[in-house]
Order: C-alpha cells, then sequence, then structure tokens
C-alpha cells in the first residue's frame, strides 16, 4: 500500500472530469443553440421531430455528464481517503527503519538481539512480532512480555502496520462497490430507470464525499460568507460540488444565481429520476396520487426551463422536502437593479398549479417591470410549505388557519433574501417584498422580525388576510413604502375576524343541527347558513370593523399603507366568480392596472402608481 499512488489516482479523476466538462458543454450547445434557434426560426412536424431528438441526445449528455461527474469525484475521495493510512504505514516503516528492525512481506517486523540474561551475561535473542488489527488492549502482564528491550517496540510497529492495511483494505472495498454501481448498459438512449439509477449512484457517492467535500459546504454561515468561500474554490472543486452535491449547492443561499441555476437544473433530472422510481415502485400503499402530483411538477418545471424564452429564467432553488420546494427567477437577480421576489400563499405547493399560476406571476410582474426599467427580474418563492386547507376545513374549524407555517417561512424568506443582497452585484439594487394571501401573512412576519426583510426597499401586499402587524409602520421599511392591492370582490381581503369566525362556525353547527331536525340533509343546509349569519352578525357587533383574521385590514385606512387601484372583479356568488377577484392581481390581461401597478412598484417607480382611497 505504502506504494499506491494517490496522484495516479487524482490524474484519472482529472480525465473523468474532462469527460464530464465536454459532455456539460455539448449539452448546453445543444440547448442554448440548436434547439433554441430551431424553435426560433422553423416550424412544423419535421422541426418539432428534430427538437426533440435534440432534447433527447441533450438527455444523454446529461447522463454522462452526472455519472463522469460521479466517477471524478469518487476517485478523488478514494485517494483523498487513503492518504491517511499510507501516512500511517510510511510512518510505522519509517520507524522501524530508524530502529533497524526488519519488516517482512506480511507486516511482521523482527528486531534484534539485545539486552543482557541476567544469568548468562548473553544478549538477549531477537524475535519476530506479529502485528494485529484488534484496537490495543490492555498491555499483557509482565510475566508475558518478551525481556528483549525491542520486543515491545517491535510489537506496536507491526500492530500499526497491520491497522493501516487493514483501514486501506475497507477503503478499497468500498469504493470498489461504489464504482462498480457507475455503469451503464450499452446504446444511446438513457431511460427513465438509468436516471432512477443515477438518483442513487449520486446518493451513494455523496455518502462517500462526506469528509472530502460535505463537510467544508459552509451550511450554518451567512449568506456573505458562502459567497466568499465559493468564490475562494478552485475550478476543479466547484465542478465537483456541482456534480456531486447539486442540492446543497443550488439551494444555499449567497451562491451566484448562474451556479445556483445550473446545480438546480442538474438536481431537478436527479428528482425526477427519484420520484420516476417511486412511481414504477410497488407497496407505497395510497402515496400513488402524491407521486403522479409531485412528478407532474417536477416535470413541468423542467420543460418551461427547457423551452428557455424571455425573461430568461433561474431555478435558484428546487427540493422535494413537504410540499416541495421550487424558487424561480425571471431574469437574472444577481445583475438586476430591480428584484422583486413573491411569496404564493394557501395550497401552494410543487405541483402543475404552481407553473400554471404562480410561476406566470412572476413572470407577468417581470415583463410588466422591464417596460419600465429593463435591469429588473422577478422572483417566485416556495422556500416553505404553506398550508393546503380546503373549504371544508376551513368551515369545521374557525382557528384552522393558523399563522405558524407563515412564522416559519419568515425566517427562510428572509435566510433568501440575504443572499439576493450578497450576490447583487449593483451598489444599491430596489428590492421589493411581495405577498399574496397568506403569503402576505409571510411576507408581513419576515418584515416584523428583527432587522426587517434584509435589503427590502417596498413592500407589496395583494388579497391579504392580514400580516399580523397593527400599523404599516411595523413592516421596517416605513408606511409610504407599504403598497396593498386589495380587490372589493375579494373574499379573503374581507375575511372576518376571529371572534366573528367562531360565531359563524358555531352558529352554522347549531343552525344545521335544528334545520336537520326539521327538514331534513335541505333544512340542515339552509339551517347551517342563516345560524351562521346570525352568529356572524351578532360577533360582527363587538368586533373592530379595522380587524380582519390576522390583524388590522391592509388596505385600511387604519393600517396607513398605500393602496393603489384594481378592478372589484367578480362577485363571488352573485356574479359566479368564486375566488376570481383573488387570483387577477398580477395579470395584465383580466386586470391591467393591478398589474401595471405593481410593475410600477417593482421598477422603483412606485410614485406613479394610480391609488384607491382606503377602506
Amino acid at each position: 500500500m505504502g506504494e499506491v499512488r494517490c496522484s495516479a489516482l487524482e490524474g484519472a479523476a482529472d480525465g473523468w472530469g474532462t469527460a464530464s466538462n465536454r459532455a456539460d458543454a455539448a449539452r448546453d450547445r445543444i440547448d442554448k443553440q440548436l434547439v433554441a434557434s430551431l424553435a426560433a426560426t422553423q416550424e412544423g412536424e419535421a422541426a418539432d421531430a428534430a427538437v426533440a431528438r435534440l432534447r433527447g441526445l441533450s438527455h444523454n449528455f446529461q447522463f454522462v455528464y452526472t455519472e463522469c461527474g460521479l466517477v471524478r469525484t469518487t476517485l478523488n475521495s478514494l485517494a483523498a481517503e487513503l492518504r491517511a493510512p499510507q501516512r500511517r504505514l510510511r510512518e510505522a516503516l519509517e520507524d522501524a527503519r530508524g530502529l533497524k528492525f526488519t519488516v517482512h512481506e506480511d507486516g511482521s517486523v523482527s528486531y534484534p538481539a539485545a539486552g543482557e540474561n541476567t544469568l548468562t551475561k548473553e544478549k538477549l535473542p531477537g524475535g519476530t512480532a506479529a502485528g494485529s488489527a484488534a484496537p490495543p488492549l490492555l498491555a499483557p502482564p509482565q510475566a508475558l512480555r518478551s525481556p528483549n528491550p525491542h520486543a515491545a517496540r517491535a510489537q506496536e510497529i507491526a500492530d500499526a502496520i497491520a491497522r493501516a492495511v487493514a483501514e486501506a483494505r475497507e477503503i478499497d472495498a468500498r469504493y470498489a462497490r461504489a464504482l462498480r454501481k457507475l455503469t451503464a448498459p450499452d446504446g444511446l438512449r438513457v431511460t427513465d430507470a438509468m436516471w432512477a439509477d443515477v438518483s442513487g449512484d449520486a446518493t451513494a457517492v455523496r455518502g462517500l464525499a462526506d469528509e472530502y467535500l460535505r463537510d467544508a459546504i459552509p451550511a450554518d454561515r451567512s449568506p456573505a460568507e458562502r459567497r466568499a468561500w465559493w468564490d475562494g474554490l478552485t475550478r476543479e472543486r466547484r465542478e465537483e460540488y456541482l456534480a456531486v452535491f447539486p442540492a446543497e449547492i443550488g439551494n444555499l443561499n449567497g451562491i451566484p444565481a448562474e451556479v445556483r441555476d445550473a446545480a438546480n437544473r442538474d438536481n431537478l433530472r436527479l428528482l425526477i429520476g427519484r420520484w420516476e422510481g417511486l412511481e414504477g415502485a410497488e407497496g407505497r400503499g395510497g402515496d400513488d396520487e402524491r407521486v403522479r402530483t409531485r412528478l407532474a411538477g417536477l416535470r413541468a418545471i423542467d420543460e418551461q426551463l427547457r423551452a428557455g424564452g424571455n425573461p430568461p429564467m433561474y431555478l435558484l432553488g428546487i427540493g422535494d422536502e413537504g410540499n416541495g420546494r421550487a424558487i424561480v427567477s425571471y431574469g437574472n437577480p444577481d445583475t438586476a437593479r430591480n428584484v422583486s421576489a413573491y411569496v404564493p400563499g394557501l395550497g401552494t405547493a410543487l405541483d402543475e398549479d404552481f407553473v400554471k399560476n404562480d410561476m406566470k406571476r412572476a413572470r407577468d410582474t417581470a415583463i410588466g417591470a422591464q417596460e419600465y426599467d429593463r435591469s429588473s427580474a422577478s422572483i417566485v418563492w416556495l422556500g416553505y410549505d404553506a398550508p393546503q386547507l380546503s373549504a371544508a376545513d376551513i368551515s369545521g374549524n374557525a382557528d384552522v388557519m393558523f399563522a405558524d407555517q407563515a412564522q416559519v417561512g419568515a425566517v427562510a424568506y428572509n435566510e433568501f433574501m440575504s443572499g439576493i443582497s450578497a450576490t447583487n452585484e449593483n451598489d444599491d439594487p430596489h428590492v421589493t417584498a411581495v405577498g399574496h394571501s397568506y403569503g402576505s401573512l409571510t411576507v408581513g412576519q419576515a418584515a416584523q422580525r428583527p432587522g426587517g426583510v434584509p435589503g427590502a426597499d417596498d413592500i407589496i401586499l395583494l388579497g391579504s388576510p392580514g400580516t399580523g402587524a397593527k400599523s404599516a409602520d411595523e413592516l421596517g421599511v416605513g408606511r409610504e413604502h407599504v403598497y396593498v392591492g386589495a380587490a372589493e370582490n375579494d373574499p379573503v381581503t374581507a375575511m372576518p375576524a376571529r371572534i366573528e369566525a367562531r360565531g359563524m362556525a358555531t352558529g352554522a353547527a347549531s343552525g344545521a343541527v335544528v334545520g336537520g331536525a326539521l327538514g331534513g340533509p335541505v333544512g340542515a343546509a339552509a339551517g347551517a347558513v342563516g345560524g351562521g349569519a346570525a352568529a356572524y352578525f351578532a360577533q360582527d357587533a363587538q368586533a373592530d370593523d379595522r380587524e380582519i383574521w390576522y390583524g388590522t385590514d391592509p388596505a385600511h385606512e387604519a393600517f396607513g399603507a398605500q393602496r393603489f387601484r384594481v378592478e372589484d372583479g367578480p362577485r363571488p356568488v352573485r356574479d359566479g366568480g368564486g375566488f376570481a377577484a383573488h387570483s387577477n392581481y398580477f395579470d395584465p390581461i383580466e386586470d391591467e392596472e393591478s398589474a401595471d401597478n405593481i410593475a410600477l412598484i417593482v421598477a422603483g417607480r412606485g410614485n406613479e402608481m394610480s391609488t384607491q382611497e382606503r377602506r
């Protein structure tokens, strides 16, 4: 083992790294040049077929990039681990050489005659010590020790040799198992099953590379310190982190946006592979719908990323914990002078609706803001578990809409916003925190934490059930920089205060019991409505008209924010509008004035917005 050349392993790793980088460059050229050019200049079945084949080739190159990168890190990690037992072996051999002991092929150590027999006055004979890799035990009794003064030292050296060799063999066997897994069947087509295997391969290599790579990731440091750490890495080390730890690097606040985007695109493919493996697995019980929903959301994001377009997309975060995590920016938030980060609300999860609705809202905002200042980027931030409540949940328990998730989300949101400040290249970027629905509570809670939302100049609250604050002055940016959009027919902005809601729930339950006794199911329904209404008006007499579910209504005069003009929207019941008025704030088609006002504020021109009288 002393002759093992770790530098040769690292040289082989460099070769695999070169192959990985070439595959990545080929994939990049296909995605950014060939596919984009075809999509922009050609139409028809032939063009569609060509694009499909190119995207398949891109997937294949991504597979090669990932697998070769894993081999590189496995070899580098092997070299790093072997150095420790190799160093101990060399130290033991040096000790033996200095004492003129002989080390044999089997690791045993012979020592010469030394000392003196007290009776014969002759030198005590030498001997050979056989090493043991077992942990050292208590020294043997004096009577069992060789009287030769070299014997104990020779035994120590032999044991050190045995332990070093045994450790090296264990390392070698462990890495050999990992390398044997990093294989692929012959052929040109990378299947979903192969991607599922890649996900498992990546997990195995990460386990090997903990000491070599993961332990150095500054997860517990500030975003500014993480940025400095990344900037200080060599190009080769950055490539290894991106290949083996894309999830950790892609979701680490303080890492530049372009790096996070590259890491998260690769992690997205690994996540899709893992969930595709779950989709085909047996014994999941009733989890099929959850797997299908999550997989559909991941695939929809992947499709959007591959489609490209303007503003360009940056995937700043992706994960499958909880209800899913996804952070998408339209425009580069590191180079933009104006950056907004929108937090979605109730019922949001990583699914197709998130892509269709929430990502579109961020894109609409970016497009609108760029009409006023080209240097604008808009982010949708799903970095927390928004409550997943149904109408039945709310009606059954008036206190079910709790603020816990908003408070947890507020901490994560501020951490993310601190990262935006650490990586933005402008001296004083204009930053806007945007919260919609329950997301406005999350933003409000973030703004009320010590120091407020990092870097925020303005706050926009849309369709808000309240922020937990009594006044806009509590949100840390000054009341003149807190903007509110509240449609008159948005039922969320008219949510009753908790005392009213509890009265409605109790009255509805009582009315249903009485009505059911008199008229069956129809009577129960009518009784519930009547009882709820009666209780509401009874409690309403006791409630402050400034109060809604989470404190003072942000659109109320008492709150003191600036209210901008939005359409009233369709009435929930009479016009059959449901929650449409709650969903239209960002939409330049359904509510052009609201979308334009949001764009003005995000672009730093809030003084030009159209205003609306407070409630």
